[in-house]
């Protein structure tokens, strides 16, 4: 299998073809924004199958398919996990999480070749993805969350919680006073219900909220540490592949 690699961000693009030559998956290119898509789909035949990131360094990756006809089918890669991802789940569409995970990889390349027979051109209303993309504050986002203590239940205010974070398969709920809740969901759960202006996924542990940020720090290989009002259990570092869409938040 031959596939194509559209990622403006050259790390994430490198690791990504390691992976895919792991598993023994031929990337025949790797193309770094919509411009150069454009004149590559223009010249080539298409590949069997396309590693899409949706936002490139001169706009979203949709703009590829206003110009060029794509006849292949598409595994998208985004960091939009914050409010994309119900647009990507009400289309049926692949999609993988950055950082990407080698175990999910795998089983997006496993259920592809599953039905490689009838693969074939995308079939996505990119109006939705595109609408939560340029208009994700348009949406509700929860407010409040419960937890229970004991036999009574807490309720936990958004403005309170300085992050969430998973551990032991539980995912909790840290607030500015100090303590830590268990609560009834996932952060995967959380990815369609938080606000994507107040709440960022520094990792895959980690959902943190901007205004109990007290300091951010400089870390190993291109990383950042992030350091919280109150919450001390664990170290909160910005995954790598995460740190632009990180900085460009912070504005």
């Amino acid at each position: 299998m031959e596939v194509l690699i559209i990622e403006d961000e050259k790390p994430a693009a490198r690791r990504l073809a390691r992976m895919l030559e792991g598993e023994g998956v031929q990337v025949a290119h790797t193309l770094h924004s919509v411009e150069e898509a454009i004149g590559w789909f223009g010249q080539h035949p298409a590949p069997e199958l396309i590693f899409l990131d949706i936002q490139l360094s001169d706009g979203l990756s949709f703009e590829i398919f206003d110009a060029v006809t794509v006849k292949s089918p598409i595994i998208f890669t985004t960091a939009y996990d914050e409010y994309a991802l119900q647009a990507f789940k009400l289309n049926s569409v692949d999609y993988l999480l950055k950082p990407i995970d080698p175990d999910e990889l795998r089983a997006a390349l496993a259920q592809y070749r599953d039905r490689m027979p009838e693969a074939g051109p995308v079939t996505v209303d990119f109006e939705d993805i595109r609408k939560l993309l340029t208009n994700p504050l348009e949406r509700d986002y929860k407010k409040r969350f419960t937890a229970r203590v004991g036999q009574h239940l807490k309720i936990l205010h958004s403005d309170e919680i300085e992050c969430f974070y998973s551990e032991n398969k539980g995912t909790y709920a840290a607030t500015s006073e100090g303590r830590t809740y268990l609560l009834d969901t996932t952060l995967e759960q959380l990815e369609n219900e938080l606000s994507p202006e107040t709440f960022f996924r520094v990792s895959r542990k980690f959902f943190v909220h901007i205004d109990h940020i007290k300091d951010i720090v400089a870390y190993s290989n291109s990383r950042l540490k992030i350091l919280l009002g109150r919450y001390r259990e664990q170290e909160i570092i910005v995954a790598r592949e995460r740190v632009r869409d990180f900085k460009l938040w912070l504005e």
